[in-house]
């Protein structure tokens, strides 16, 4: 059968050094395995062409973009078609190629793995980071942050490690968890999501046992937008949250404590609509991405998330609420080399380059420390 494992930590060299330099980084990443009787035999190009064919809608394109020749590339499909005694590539004379529905639901379930693992992984990985400098007893400054999810704070360790001269040990874990660490001293910074308007002062019922605005500002970053995604072309006609409860929609939901998911039970209860009435709303998937997988690999119809997760995943993407991603530290904190460091790039034109190319994300002042007030008008109240 076929099963996702984890594959061995990857040691990539230094930035610019050769092959046997010393390791700078570990980076875990899922691996697909084919279990059978005669033991485990690992393919990695294969999903790598399968995505090609897929964006390509061609062999020869797709084969010269994962660096196969035509006949090494026709050869792994008639392998891996042996092996599941199916197609998963079809050929037709004059319309190119398109993956089959095997091909299909392989890709999706491959890149749905990836998707729900991605921040299991990159804790793990953080963790053995963190041991490895320990260990080198290396001098170079360490900024731990925890942080909600998402595509912007996601570019902050590769930021920072190619511009700047300290380390980011980044945590993933739900917006609440991350302001409670703070608040425990477990972490220099946390990232949290807040959506604008009147959503926002109720939502901030759940920080507010662990932010003190007399000793802590907030560092600002993006606007993004959170909304539904759905099949392309929209296909069940799915318009607000209240068509979640129709009969016969299915669901896909984050898990309970994420930001995403708080948002939702209050926009829910704010629609008197009841989730017991819609179908999927006890499944809890851990990224965005792995929401958005689900609705490509048609194992739902809609799922809550953020814009880019849709665009990843070439889904449609159905705005309902926008709101700001931010940081939060103590004022020492903030006052520190590292933080002013982290700053001065989420101000410089890098970071305003990814952010512009982010579907749904816009720059808000980002850099900028400012009392949480200056923000949110609840706050202190």
């Amino acid at each position: 059968m076929i099963a996702p494992r984890r594959r061995r930590a990857e040691m990539p060299p230094e930035r610019g050094g050769a092959a046997n330099a010393a390791v700078n980084r570990i980076v875990i990443k899922p691996a697909w395995v084919l279990a059978s009787d005669t033991g485990d035999h690992f393919e990695p190009q294969l999903f790598r062409l399968l995505r090609a064919i897929h964006d390509s809608g061609k062999l020869t394109v797709a084969a010269r973009a994962v660096g196969l020749s035509y006949r090494h590339a026709w050869d792994l499909l008639g392998r891996w078609n042996a092996i599941f005694g199916s197609e998963l590539v079809l050929l037709a004379r004059g319309r190119g190629a398109r993956l089959s529905a095997l091909g299909e639901k392989l890709l999706w379930a491959e890149q749905r793995t990836e998707a729900g693992l991605f921040p299991q992984l990159e804790n793990v990985a953080n963790e053995l980071n963190a041991a490895i400098r320990h260990a080198r007893e290396r001098a170079t400054p360490v900024l731990r942050i925890h942080a909600s999810h998402g595509y912007a704070i996601e570019k902050v360790p590769d930021l920072v490690r190619d511009h700047g001269s300290v380390e980011v040990d980044l945590k993933y874990m739900s917006s609440v968890d991350a302001v409670a660490s703070l608040a425990r001293g477990d972490c220099d910074l946390a990232g949290f999501h807040v959506p604008e308007g009147d959503l926002g002062a109720v939502l901030w019922a759940q920080y507010a046992p662990f932010f003190k605005p007399r000793q802590q500002k907030i560092v600002r970053m993006v606007w993004r937008m959170q909304g539904l995604i759905v099949a392309k072309g929209n296909p069940r006609r799915i318009r607000t949250l209240r068509d979640l409860a129709r009969p016969g929609v299915r669901f896909v939901n984050r898990q309970p404590g994420s930001g995403t998911r708080v948002l939702l039970d209050t926009l829910l209860a704010a629609q008197r609509v009841d989730p017991a009435r819609i179908a999927g709303y006890d499944t809890g998937e851990f990224t965005h991405a792995a929401v958005a997988a689900f609705v490509a690999s048609d194992m739902a119809d809609v799922g809550m998330a953020i814009e880019p997760a849709a665009a990843q995943f070439g889904l449609d993407f159905i705005p309902v609420v926008r709101e700001r991603y931010v940081l939060a530290g103590h004022h020492a904190t903030l006052a520190s080399p590292a933080v002013s460091e982290l700053c001065a790039l989420l101000r410089g034109p890098q970071f305003e380059r990814q952010m512009a190319a982010v579907a749904g994300y816009a720059a808000d002042s980002p850099g900028e420390v400012v009392a949480a007030s200056a923000l949110f008008a609840w706050v202190g109240r």
